[in-house]
């Protein structure tokens, strides 16, 4: 999976990327030229010893304006069947209302601009608030058609949304198969969103970076059952300067997923995958032998090689974590 042949091999798992989208799981054949019936591409997995290995898209893509379709595409590629994924592609599917990005930093808005998002912003609340969700349907069907599952939404900027957006927030989750909505970890935030987890049932992974610490988790973690922890292995260890492991292992029960990326201790840089402190494979056995279900979502932020590309750089991480969780 990781050993990337040289242009060629990539080539063709793109082209296979781009064929199993078409594919017809219902009869598990495709019609090849002539008429003749052929076995349709096999889907995706990466579910390794009972540990459901996945991605942060399209973040690990580094584009957020990518659609639906290119995100599945660069995911049947990487052989990758589980996703963090993010509300942004989904929404574009759905053709709602689109904000106007900010003023680049250290520049100021027109007072055009400034009135120009004001509304496009309560556009898109009035949409979300509106919109049928049932749409949400052929969007996930052609996911799970390829072996692709979406476990996780995340939200961005959750603290701004008015309650009928969040509970918007709640209902796209489940309209796209996910059993849990994450977003960033606020400790006022994690307390107001605390009823509405109770309320649909569905866990909130709260995503700490470096500046969380044990005690901020497990602060969030007393506001409500519905409210549970991404561990991000690298952030926990490079901001705290300790193992993310026994702490994981306390409170694996809630634990929504964890992020999977390799960082040095001390705030240090994040590093290729088995040349950082952080005890990615300890992690990935304990989630194994414990047979805990808690995704280990890989986010990918360390700067790529010169030479490589992203993509080749995904499959060594997929590679490094499969490997890690078949020995």
């Amino acid at each position: 999976m990781g050993n990337f042949k040289g242009e060629i091999m990539r080539y063709t798992r793109r082209e296979f990327g781009k064929m199993a989208l078409s594919a017809v799981p219902a009869a598990g054949l495709l019609p090849a030229f002539g008429g003749t019936l052929v076995a349709a591409p096999a889907k995706v997995n990466s579910t390794i010893r009972g540990v459901d290995l996945g991605m942060n898209v399209p973040y690990n893509f580094s584009d957020m304006g990518m659609s639906g379709d290119d995100i599945l595409a660069r995911c049947v590629t990487l052989e990758c069947g589980n996703v963090e994924l993010r509300s942004q592609p989904v929404e574009l599917f759905l053709s709602a209302p689109v904000v106007p990005p900010a003023p680049a930093r250290g520049t100021t808005a027109t007072p055009e601009q400034t009135a120009a998002r004001q509304k496009a912003r309560e556009d898109l609340r009035k949409w979300r608030t509106s919109v049928d969700l049932g749409r949400v349907k052929p969007f996930r069907q052609k996911w799970e058609d390829t072996g692709v599952m979406i476990q996780i939404v995340k939200f961005d900027a959750v603290d701004s949304l008015s309650d009928d957006e969040v509970d918007y927030s709640f209902n796209l989750a489940k309209a796209c198969g996910a059993h849990v909505l994450s977003c960033e970890l606020a400790l006022p935030l994690a307390k107001r969103l605390a009823p509405f987890a109770e309320k649909h049932k569905m866990m909130v992974g709260f995503h700490g970076h470096n500046l969380a610490t044990p005690a901020m988790f497990e602060e969030a973690l007393g506001y409500g059952p519905y409210v549970g922890a991404n561990i991000d292995l690298g952030h926990f260890l490079a901001g705290n300067n300790i193992s993310p492991v026994p702490f994981i292992k306390e409170h694996h029960d809630r634990v929504t997923h964890i992020h999977v990326k390799d960082r040095k201790l001390n705030n240090g840089p994040n590093v290729p995958f088995g040349q950082g402190d952080t005890p990615i494979v300890e992690a990935l056995h304990m989630l194994r032998d414990n047979k805990w279900k808690i995704p280990a979502i890989i986010e990918f932020e360390y700067p790529i090689p010169q030479g490589s590309d992203r993509m080749t750089e995904l499959a060594k991480s997929m590679d490094y974590c499969r490997k890690a969780l078949e020995s």
